[in-house]
């Protein structure tokens, strides 16, 4: 059970909220979108599968996931039908600091050199790891506003959305789903 609140941010695949556990713990919680340009399931199954597994001080925790399935009454066509939708939720580590985006560009952005080489390495060393796994994660979305902070400005890889997992010998994949930046 999760109790949401205020809205942390909007995203094209998804609402990203914070969220607080029966037990009182913070969590980041990331609601896909209905009306995504990429099905829910293919966005859904790309996170739980790819994330999961990974255990690094420079990759997001997934704490927890749902997919249930509900009867609505919904609006089509002009009548009102009782429909099944399905909800998809994912449940991060809450990080506080927010994006590397928004504390580079937003009102707070003063970050110091130390701190910036210490982002940069610890993104690099995210990087690494996924790459050298047995079956490589290539996360295909790079970009500020998926590296998250922690309090200590700790930087961790988040939003494997697109991502893609390789197998030992493969060295190219091919992909028809592309949406947003590669």
């Amino acid at each position: 059970e999760v109790d949401t609140g205020k809205c942390q941010g909007r995203l094209v695949l998804c609402d990203v909220k914070q969220g607080i556990l029966d037990d009182g713990g913070v969590v980041a919680v990331k609601k896909l979108a209905e009306n995504s340009p990429v099905p829910r399931d293919t966005i859904f199954v790309n996170e739980v599968q790819n994330i999961m597994v990974l255990e690094h001080e420079n990759i997001v925790k997934l704490v927890a996931y749902c997919r249930e399935a509900q009867k609505k009454l919904v609006q089509s066509n002009g009548r009102y039908i009782i429909a099944e939708v399905i909800d998809t939720v994912l449940c991060y580590e809450y990080l506080p600091k927010g994006s590397l985006h928004n504390n580079l560009f937003g009102e707070s952005g003063s970050i110091d050199w130390d701190t910036r080489f210490k982002i940069i390495k610890g993104i690099c060393e995210g990087i690494h790891f996924l790459h050298t796994l047995p079956s490589p994660v290539l996360h295909l979305g790079l970009k500020p506003q998926n590296i998250l902070l922690g309090d200590n400005m700790k930087p961790k890889i988040a939003d494997f959305g697109f991502s893609r997992i390789f197998g030992q010998d493969q060295t190219r994949k091919n992909t028809r789903s592309v949406v947003g930046s590669v």
